[in-house]
């Protein structure tokens, strides 16, 4: 027998309808790619993104057609994106701090026939356009007086190309299952490898972040996306933010610590998100000006782990809530939040920052478990670590076009790559990525742990452990340091300052100071070139 409730397809025009009746003076306020601070509203939004939509069609795009983005966080982002969703065809989101030569691979991939781009990226396009044949309109998000001279295919400006529409319009109809979007992964092993977000599983996936232990944002809110649209959807946030209602403000292409302020004051900004790095420029330029952050009350960190000593300043010196965050493309792409369960209310000071270092535990609609390398399950102890595998209604299937399969198994569970631990109340903590773990002695060290603990130092700001061949041990850790400005700290300061926190085993053999970490397109630090950079380095504890 079937239940008799209404049949109501979960579709992500539905979002911004919901937005623009329920909220429709709610704030959008964006530094525009031009320059000056724009403000619009939702249902403003939401009449331009039919006008979108209604353009799209009349250039001919539809059902499942691959419509790039390649711009930063803007309300004409945000338009272009449930534009395309309304008539079902793919935003696909393009990260702009990829080699030229991996866009157009991807766009190559996806067979994108249309592409919204911002001002900043048009000398970019240009190199690539000639090859991606599929390639038939650009849109320049800006308007006729700013509009550069381009030769770039059918390049229209975009308030131009929206005029041409009045809006009349009705979203089109289609299954929830039907593709939404699609994000390529930042490619460090192999070729990027395409994830095909549904409607029904983006809806989902903004309703599993809006419960008070994942992100907790309401309509009361104000929400500053840091992290970008083109990275893994910006954490789901520009679709759980117009589904609660939430100003939202939009920082386009400034991320300096010095910009991002300047919008969390001025807005009166509740509620954040972004990667580490981002919030060392943010603690560095509160710390040179004295400013305070009166109005943030919750910073959501992930992208790579939170080191404890931001977790501990942000919270004592500017009464910031943490919660750190885990995710990745494949899983929309929030895994776990470190929200505090009833079991751990009584921890304060160290014992909570310890907790906190963990990346918290998965929300409703993410099951998880940590399995040895012939798939037997280990126990939830906190201490034995191997495989992380998830799955869920917002997790991928499958990659498009069917590369690395060998991450899906048969029961569904994706390997994420991860190794990791779960303690008894369900909370997660990653030691490593798979291909980063330090085997020393046949025992595994995690550079996470050490790197979380050097930046802990006074004078380190960033850090970055990898493993050098050791001819007795096979590999041992060496730490990679940059010095905060004007410091110089030496290597014994920071070892002794490490010394008694790990294990002795654990500890680094040495410590190499550098101007700058490289760091992937999303913001990792990035092992691959740290490792070749490294390669033929000699460890003073070699005999």
């Amino acid at each position: 027998m079937l239940g008799l409730m209404q049949e109501w397809p979960l579709l992500c025009h539905k979002i911004i309808d919901h937005a623009g009746i329920q909220h429709p003076n709610r704030e959008i306020v964006s530094r525009s790619v031009e320059g000056p601070i724009v403000r619009t509203s939702y249902a403003e939004v939401r009449k331009r993104a039919l006008r979108v939509a209604q353009r799209l069609e009349r250039d001919g795009f539809g059902l499942g057609d691959r419509i790039a983005t390649l711009a930063w966080n803007t309300a004409r982002h945000i338009e272009a994106w449930y534009g395309i969703m309304g008539i079902g065809a793919i935003y696909h989101t393009l990260n702009p701090r990829l080699f030229p030569e991996q866009i157009a691979w991807i766009m190559n991939h996806a067979e994108d026939k249309a592409l919204f781009v911002d001002l900043t990226f048009v000398p970019l396009v240009e190199k690539i356009a000639a090859s991606v044949p599929s390639l038939k309109k650009v849109i320049v998000l800006t308007d006729a007086a700013h509009m550069p001279a381009t030769t770039l295919p059918n390049a229209v400006a975009y308030e131009d190309w929206l005029a041409e529409a009045d809006g009349d319009f009705a979203w089109r109809s289609f299954d929830e299952n039907t593709a939404a979007g699609m994000c390529y992964t930042s490619g460090t092993t192999g070729e990027p490898k395409g994830v095909l977000y549904s409607h029904r599983s983006n809806v989902l996936h903004a309703m599993i972040a809006c419960m008070p232990d994942a992100m907790g944002i309401s309509s009361r809110d104000v929400i500053l996306p840091v992290v970008p649209m083109f990275h893994a959807n910006a954490w789901g946030l520009a679709q759980s933010s117009p589904m609660i209602g939430a100003k939202l403000v939009m920082p386009g292409g400034r991320m300096d610590g010095a910009s991002i302020y300047e919008l969390l004051d001025t807005e009166k900004v509740t509620f954040t998100a972004a990667v580490p790095t981002v919030w060392l420029m943010l603690l560095q330029h509160l710390e040179e000006t004295g400013k305070k952050l009166p109005h943030l009350k919750k910073v959501v960190i992930g992208g790579s782990a939170c080191p404890r000593a931001m977790t501990k300043k942000f919270q004592e010196e500017y009464d910031v809530q943490v919660c750190h965050a885990w995710g990745m493309t494949e899983m929309s792409p929030l895994g776990t939040l470190g929200t505090i369960k009833p079991e751990y209310v009584h921890l304060h000071g160290e014992e909570r920052l310890t907790l906190q270092e963990k990346q918290g535990h998965p929300p409703f609609g993410v099951e998880m478990k940590v399995t040895d390398d012939e798939n037997r399950e280990h126990p939830w102890d906190g201490k034995t670590f191997g495989r992380l595998k998830v799955r869920g209604p917002a997790v991928a299937r499958a990659y498009y076009g069917g590369a690395g399969q060998e991450q899906f198994d048969e029961e569904g569970w994706f390997d994420t790559g991860d190794v990791a631990h779960i303690d008894a109340n369900g909370y997660m903590q990653i030691t490593d990525r798979a291909k980063d773990v330090i085997k020393s002695g046949g025992e595994w060290i995690s550079t996470i742990d050490l790197e979380n603990l050097a930046v802990g130092h006074q004078d380190v700001a960033e850090a970055a452990v990898i493993g050098v061949k050791h001819s007795k041990w096979g590999e041992r850790p060496l730490l990679v340091v940059v010095s905060k400005p004007g410091r110089e700290p030496k290597k014994s300061d920071i070892l002794s300052f490490m010394d008694g926190k790990v294990a002795k085993w654990w500890m680094p053999d040495d410590v190499a100071f550098v101007q700058e970490i490289p760091h992937t397109a999303t913001g990792k630090i990035q092992k691959t070139t740290l490792r070749d950079q490294f390669r033929d380095y000699r460890l003073p504890t070699e005999a």
